[in-house]
């Protein structure tokens, strides 16, 4: 059995416009890496961390808090040692602390011969979830762990199913350099809904899974609508309406706020449309005088993956 470890851990998309908290998706071309070493003393201890300044101390970090996680519910006496090589800015809204999350508990499990499932993995994830945003929601953890397109069915219990990903299906991200923590997003969200709006978002969730599901991409189109948060959080995001406006025609299927922002997202049918929508994207924000990242990236039906 390896003793170490390097695997690749993805960016994710969550809420997907109506799935606030109960829908994700995984990146194919955007994420983080992670080293991950058998060690025998006990514990946890992050070694390294490259591209952010992000705290080592174990009780701080959201790998290291995910990670302590699954080592008091297995058997091994020894510990871990972590290399963290971020790609995924923290504030982002595409999953940065998930994809430090996922990574760890998915390389301990793997170095320990998968002793745990893909559900008890997201259970230890979103504890460093709940590190970063207060919150351990699983939005983002799932899609990184199962791959491809999840819903979080229920969270007592916790019950996750992974949604078929449509062949031609692309995702184009850009990424405002601001940061909006998740923790503050939150805080600015109302605590009740109308019936009207809970009606109106039930059935576009309903939409979306069995768009998917068929591969009828209008249909994925008419269900890309968030009645509920994105009014709210769409005012902490320069351009939001412009870059929403600017994607939808140049051909996306449909526009919405990754995660709790700043990023947002776009899903198209095929790379030419979703490429088409970058340049949409990027002309609003080279107006607005923000730097940005963009990216166009596939669906990652696989989630973590072990680079070596």
């Amino acid at each position: 059995m390896k003793n170490e470890i390097k695997v690749f851990c993805p960016a994710t998309i969550a809420n997907i416009s109506c799935g606030f908290d109960v829908l994700g998706v995984a990146l194919d071309n955007v994420g983080d890496e992670m080293v991950v070493k058998k060690t025998s003393k006990k514990g946890i201890t992050i070694t390294k961390i490259e591209g952010q300044n992000l705290p080592l101390e174990t009780h701080k970090n959201v790998a290291g808090v995910a990670g302590l996680a699954l080592l008091s519910a297995s058997d091994y006496e020894g510990g871990f040692e972590i290399e963290i090589y971020k790609k995924i800015k923290a504030g982002s809204g595409i999953g940065s602390s998930a994809a430090s999350s996922t990574g760890a508990v998915c390389a301990m499990n793997k170095l320990l011969g998968e002793p745990f499932s893909n559900l008890e993995l997201v259970q230890f994830a979103m504890k460093g979830e709940e590190l970063a945003s207060g919150v351990q929601h699983a939005d983002n953890v799932a899609p990184a762990i199962y791959g491809g397109f999840t819903l979080v069915r229920s969270y007592s219990p916790l019950d996750i199913i992974k949604i078929n990903t449509p062949k031609k299906l692309y995702a184009t991200v850009i990424h405002p350099q601001i940061e909006i923590k998740t923790s503050d997003s939150r805080k600015i969200l109302k605590t009740t809904i109308s019936l009207a709006d809970g009606i109106k978002q039930w059935g576009n969730v309903g939409g979306l899974i069995a768009g998917l599901y068929t591969e009828d991409y209008d249909l994925i189109s008419r269900s890309l609508e968030d009645h509920i948060i994105e009014p709210i959080r769409s005012i902490l995001i320069p351009a939001f309406d412009n870059v929403k406006s600017a994607s939808l025609n140049a051909g996306a299927l449909g526009c919405g706020i990754s995660g709790s922002g700043p990023s947002i997202y776009a899903l198209s049918k095929g790379k030419e449309t979703a490429e088409k929508v970058a340049q949409a994207m990027q002309n609003v924000y080279n107006k607005v005088g923000i730097p940005y990242d963009i990216h166009v990236s596939t669906v990652n039906t696989e989630g973590i993956k072990t680079i070596s």
